[in-house]
Order: structure tokens, then C-alpha cells, then sequence
């Protein structure tokens, strides 16, 4: 299992030189408060002086350490390969493969590339610092050194430092493969731990958080760290590990690493004899390999399978950013047949890629047909914004100055027409909006099936352009045919329809039944054959034809039983004769004075005024009037469902033939015609600025997570126990 935490750091090299962290590796991550001992324990780690110290906030940027043991016969074998005198030497990751043997260089190194980045004014960078330390006398281990946790800006800082150098740490600490180790001064209160608290916010339940107390040799007399370090105060999950650093005055006369080691066992011993064994920088080593190892252990399936997915996506990444452009010619032809038949698929409904959220291109121009446009159809009112007044003033208009004996049917034709107008404008309405639908293919086409064109704007553009172009021509050309659809039926009024027909004989048979219920409703007093004849035994059947005028004139003077049978017949039968009562119902008051059936002369002294008009809209309708009212408007009704029906139909059909089976069949020699000249090609197939560069990037990450792959295959499952 030692051979996990070397791959760990291949992976991170590995990652390192394309520098993106899309992979989540494990690592060790030091936190704890300003002052706190970080940097001394991982000097204690590393067994070396290799970082920078000093009062203040010294540690600005992260510094990634990776500490590989090597043994003494692959020492000597890398030492001759590389021209190393020593059996410890360091690598920077910015100065690729410069060796550093002196450690007093490595810590100037760190220095210099800290204010290279931050500045000289105590500011922070998020930048990482990547040192690798090969010694045989180290574990293997990767630990990341953050900033001090401070609450005041000191110096030059910016005010917000606290917040600066507590989202760094969360960056660090939330990674879910990372272990926390949570440093505290021991002369601290380990109840105001700023560490553990941090911690503790992203890894509530303690699994991945170990604890290290220092400066246990600075406690106060009379007291010790018995009760922290054996978790009374505030357990820890992976427990809590004492160490004793080296104090600035040990720093400053040069006291090794080794002689410090060996003092805090000493110390230990005396301080802590019971818990000697359980502490101290070696036993920190140790544990912290240990907890990587099992921790590496416990994220590789993971990780195997995060990169392999992440290859996958890159490789197709990759692809739609398409191979650098040879043959331009070529690539032209082949880009705009691809559009072409992808523009023709989508509106068939056979494209590779179908939408899900919502319906687009021919599923969408199908509801617009038979949904939306149908609908609209089907909502309009074949009597919409018809009266009856305005049914009747159509009737007596088309009547002229002579009373009419029936419906004429001019008036019929006048107010059908009116009404089939009004499908002209839901019509055109579908047109405008399968052509809108037909705008949006395009952008469907560009988005989601043909992302080659997203490296090529301007070739885009110009398809757009194209498309657009042949569709704004064939809207007129529609719209034209829808109009022509409606004129049409506009132009013949044709009441031979077979439909027309069928429902005209089915409302005289209604007619008919209606006038012999009224009969039959006639008082007893009377008798049926009597109410039917005329004073001189003439009948007065409507299916008869009409008595000479003489006769009616007679009949008109003839005394009282003349005046009961015209107000029988006018009320039952609804023939001619009921309009010489007419003039009486507007005057119900005069009902009890005989009226003379013709208007006096004027020679008589009765003056007539001839602008009066001739029927007052508030009154009363007389059965006849009702009647024809009626009619008219069950023969509009008829006639106008008639041609909504032939509307509905033909309309979709014009649409289809006209715009969209046009434009998908000219849509290929259109774009060709137009884009596919000598001229053209340098100008159309110019990459847009960001897409070689977004191409070397996916390519490197592709080829950074194929060897990261590698790497994680050469692991056997008998290293992982």
C-alpha cells in the first residue's frame, strides 16, 4: 500500500503541467491560526529548514509539498543519472527540472516566488507553490500549506484579508478527498480553536480531521495538555497528537531538525511518559502516511472513475472542435450539405439530436396547424358581430323599394361573405408563425447538431443570413396563397354545396314542422277549414298563389270578419297578407279606430313626413320578420361551417407546399449557390480567435487525463492492501 501515495503524486505532476484541478486528488491540508506552528511541523515532517519564518504572516501563498522517500540504492542510481551530490535534493514545479541540494536555496526560492506573485505588502495569492522533497529520510506524503488564520490586517494588507485567506482554506478544505489537520498552539484555549472550528464546518462529523497540539513547552507552570490530548476537552475522530517545535531563538542559532527530535522526546518522556509513544513528530509522520495510504485507498475506485468520464468528455470535446481545416473547399461543401440535411431532418423529425424540454421544428409546425391555428378556427362565431337588427337591415336593403314576398337572397350572399372575411386574418396568423418556427430550426440546427459551425462565426453568419433571406422571400409568396385561399370562397357563393344542400332541406322540413304546430295551436272557436279562406270562399293557403289585387282590396274593406281572418293568417301562416297588419303593430294604441288599409292622400290635410324612419330599432319583431331573421341565419351559419372546414384544410396544405416542402427542397442549392465561390472560402472559414487556443487546452487535458489513467491502471489490487 506504500505504492498509493507515489501514484497520488505522479497524478498530481500529472495535472500539475496542464494546471487545472478538475480532479479532486487526496492530499493532507494544514490549517490553523497565524503563529500557530504550521510551517515548524512540516519542517519537523520534512526533517529539513526549507521554509520561510519569521513573526507576522510569512506563509501568502499555498505551497503544495510532496515528500517522497527514496531508498539508498535508487539514491545513488538518480544521484549518477543526474549529476546530484547529496542524498536529498529538492524540485520546483516553476523551474522544471532545476535540482536544488541546498535547502538554504529552496527556502529563497519560496521566498522570491511569493513576493514574484503577492507582492512585498504582507497581500495573499490563491497561486500554488509545487515543491517536491526526495529523501530516504522522509514518508510519502502530500501536504499543502495554507496561510494563517488572522483577524486584523496588519501592515499594507487589504481589509478584507480575513475573508481572503478563509475562502482559500475552504477551497482547500472542501475538497472531499482532502484530510484536514487542524493545528493549535497548546498555550491556547483548544475551546477558541479557529482550526478545529473551520474544520469542523466542512467535515461535521469529525472523519477526516486530525488534530496536532503545539508548543507544548510553552504551557504555563502548573498546568499541562493531559486532558487535550487525550480528548476530554474536544474529541477528535483521527485523534490528537502533541509536538514540540523549535522555539526563534533555537531558529536563529541554527538548532537542527534532528537535535530538535530528539529533544522533544526527551521531553516528552519527562512531561508526558504515559503518552510518549503516541506523540512527537515521528509518530505524526507515521500516522499522517498511514491515514493518506487508507485514505487514497478508499477515493481511487472514485477517482478512476472520474477520470475515465472526464477523458470521455474531453475526446468529444475535442471532436466538435474539429481537426485544424486543409482542404477548404471541402470543408465548406461538407459543412453546408450537413446543415442542409440536419435543417430537413429536424422538420421530418428524424434529427440526431430531438429536443426534450419542449416542441420544435415539424412536431412544432404540426401544432401550430392543428392545434393553435385549429383552435382559432373553431373559436370563431359563425354569426360573430351579426345582430339581428343588422340581419334585417341587410334583408330590407337588398329588397329595394318594392316589398319582398320572400327572402332575397342577395342578402344572404352580403352577410355569408362578411363572415368568411373574417377567416382571412387567423389564416395569415399561421403562416407568420410557421414561418417564425422555421427562423427557429435554424438556431436549433446551429446550437445542437452542427457544432462545427460554432468554430467558423462568419460561415455561420452567412448561413443564417442565407436561410433567412429564402425564407423572407417565400412568406409573400404564401401569404399570397392563403389570401387567394379565402377569396375563393369569397368569389362563389355556391348554396349547390352537397353539404349546403342537406342542411337547407333539413331546416325547411324544421320550417314546415313549426308552421303546423302553430295551426294546431289555432282557437277551437274557429274552424281550421274556415280560418284558411277569404271572405269570398278564395283560400289563402301560402302554397297557393295569390289572389288578383282587387280582391285583397275588397277583402281589406270588407268588414270585421275580414279583420279577424288577416290577423289569423298574418300570425299562423306568415304569408304576404300579414304585411298589410303591419302598419298597425307599430300603433297599439290606435288599435280601437278603424284604419284605412292604404295611407290617406295628402290632399286630405294629413301631412306625411317622408324623413321619418321607416323601422324604429327598439321595436318588436313580427313573426314573418322573426322568421326570415331566422333563416338568414341558419343559412349563414350552414355556408360558413362549410368553408371554416374547407379553411381548416387547405390552409396547412398551402403552407406546407408552398413555404416549408419549398424551402426544405431549395434549401441545399440555395446555400450552395450563394457561399460555395472561390472568393468566399478564406473569408467564410476563419476560426474565430479563442477556438485553436480552446483546442491545444482540450487536447493537453485529454492527454494529461489519458496518462493520468495509465497511472491509476498500473495499480494492482495487491498494492491496495
Amino acid at each position: 500500500m506504500e505504492a498509493l501515495i507515489p501514484v497520488i503524486n505522479k497524478l498530481q505532476d500529472v495535472f500539475n503541467t496542464v494546471g487545472a484541478d478538475i480532479i479532486q486528488l487526496p492530499q493532507i491540508v494544514v490549517v490553523g491560526t497565524q503563529s500557530s506552528g504550521k510551517s515548524s511541523v512540516l519542517e519537523s515532517l520534512v526533517g529539513r529548514d526549507i521554509l520561510p519564518r519569521g513573526t507576522g504572516i510569512v506563509t501568502r501563498r499555498p505551497l503544495i509539498l510532496q515528500l517522497v522517500h527514496i531508498e539508498p540504492e535508487d539514491r545513488r542510481k538518480t544521484s549518477e543519472e543526474n549529476g546530484i551530490d547529496g542524498e536529498e535534493w529538492g524540485k520546483f514545479l516553476h523551474t522544471k527540472n532545476k535540482i536544488y541540494t541546498d535547502f538554504e536555496e529552496i527556502r529563497q526560492e519560496i521566498e522570491a516566488e511569493t513576493e514574484r506573485m503577492s507582492g512585498n505588502n504582507k497581500g495573499i495569492c490563491d497561486e500554488p507553490i509545487h515543491l517536491k522533497i526526495f529523501s530516504p529520510h522522509v514518508v510519502n506524503l502530500t501536504l499543502v500549506d495554507l496561510p494563517g488564520i488572522t483577524k486584523v490586517p496588519v501592515g499594507d494588507q487589504p481589509k478584507d484579508i480575513e475573508i481572503q485567506i478563509r475562502e482559500l482554506i475552504f477551497k482547500y478544505i472542501s475538497n472531499p478527498n482532502s484530510i484536514i489537520l487542524a493545528v493549535t498552539a497548546a498555550n491556547t484555549d483548544m475551546a477558541t480553536s479557529e482550526a478545529l472550528k473551520v474544520a469542523r464546518e466542512v467535515d461535521t462529523d469529525g472523519r477526516r480531521t486530525l488534530a496536532v497540539v503545539t508548543k507544548l513547552d510553552l504551557m504555563d507552570a502548573g498546568t499541562d495538555a493531559m486532558d487535550v490530548l487525550m480528548g476530554r476537552v474536544i474529541p477528535v475522530k483521527l485523534g490528537i497528537i502533541g509536538v514540540v517545535n523549535r522555539s526563534q531563538l533555537d531558529i536563529n542559532q541554527k538548532k537542527s531538525v534532528v537535535d530538535a527530535i530528539r529533544d522533544e522526546y526527551a521531553f516528552l518522556q519527562k512531561k508526558y511518559p504515559s503518552l510518549a509513544n503516541r506523540n512527537g513528530t515521528k509518530y505524526l509522520a507515521r500516522t499522517l502516511n498511514r491515514l493518506l495510504m487508507h485514505h487514497i485507498r478508499d477515493c481511487l475506485p472514485e477517482l478512476k472513475t472520474r477520470i475515465n468520464v472526464l477523458a470521455a468528455q474531453y475526446q468529444s470535446l475535442l471532436n466538435s472542435y474539429g481537426e485544424p481545416v486543409d482542404d477548404k473547399s471541402a470543408t465548406l461543401l461538407q459543412l453546408i450539405t450537413k446543415f442542409a440535411a440536419e435543417y430537413c431532418r429536424t422538420i421530418e423529425g428524424t434529427a440526431k439530436y430531438i429536443e426534450t424540454a419542449e416542441l420544435c421544428g415539424g412536431a412544432r409546425i404540426c401544432y401550430i396547424f392543428h392545434e393553435t391555428f385549429g383552435r382559432t378556427l373553431e373559436s370563431v362565431d359563425p354569426l360573430g358581430g351579426l345582430t339581428t337588427i343588422d340581419v334585417l337591415t341587410a334583408i330590407r336593403n337588398a329588397t329595394g323599394p318594392r316589398p319582398a314576398l320572400f327572402v332575397p337572397e342577395v342578402s344572404f350572399e352580403l352577410l355569408v361573405k362578411r363572415q368568411v372575411k373574417r377567416l382571412e386574418e387567423p389564416s395569415l396568423r399561421c403562416v407568420e408563425l410557421v414561418h417564425e418556427e422555421m427562423q427557429r430550426i435554424i438556431q436549433h440546427c446551429s446550437n445542437y447538431s452542427t457544432q462545427e459551425l460554432l468554430r467558423f462565426p462568419k460561415l455561420h453568419d452567412a448561413i443564417v443570413e442565407v436561410v433567412t433571406s429564402l425564407l423572407r422571400k417565400r412568406l409573400p409568396v404564401t401569404n399570397e396563397m392563403v389570401h387567394n385561399l379565402v377569396a375563393i370562397e369569397l368569389a362563389y357563393i355556391n348554396t349547390k354545396h352537397p353539404d349546403f344542400a342537406d342542411a337547407c332541406g333539413l331546416m325547411n322540413n324544421n320550417i314546415e314542422e313549426q308552421r303546423r304546430n302553430r295551426m294546431r295551436d289555432l282557437p277551437a272557436a274557429v274552424p281550421r277549414d274556415k280560418s284558411l279562406k277569404g271572405p269570398g270562399g278564395q283560400s289563402l293557403s301560402p302554397t297557393e298563389p295569390p289572389a288578383p289585387e282587387g280582391e285583397v282590396a275588397k277583402a281589406a274593406a270588407g268588414g270585421s270578419q275580414g279583420g279577424s281572418v288577416s290577423e289569423q293568417t298574418d300570425g299562423g301562416t306568415g304569408n304576404w297578407r300579414g304585411m298589410l297588419k303591419r302598419g298597425e303593430d307599430g300603433a297599439p294604441g290606435d288599435r280601437a279606430v278603424a284604419q284605412p288599409p292604404y295611407p290617406s292622400s295628402p290632399q286630405k290635410g294629413h301631412a306625411v313626413n317622408l324623413l321619418d324612419v321607416p323601422v324604429p330599432v327598439s321595436r318588436k319583431l313580427s313573426a314573418r320578420e322573426q322568421r326570415d331573421c331566422e333563416v338568414i341565419e341558419r343559412l349563414i351559419k350552414s355556408y360558413f361551417l362549410i368553408v371554416r372546414k374547407n379553411i381548416q384544410d387547405s390552409v396547412p396544405k398551402a403552407v406546407m407546399h408552398f413555404l416549408v416542402n419549398h424551402v426544405k427542397d431549395c434549401l441545399q442549392s440555395e446555400l450552395v449557390g450563394q457561399l460555395y465561390k472561390t472568393a468566399l472560402l478564406n473569408d467564410l472559414l476563419t476560426e474565430s480567435e479563442d477556438m485553436a487556443q480552446r483546442r491545444t487546452e482540450a487536447a493537453d487535458m485529454l492527454k494529461a487525463l489519458q496518462k493520468a489513467s495509465q497511472v491509476i491502471a498500473e495499480i494492482r489490487e495487491t498494492h491496495m492492501w
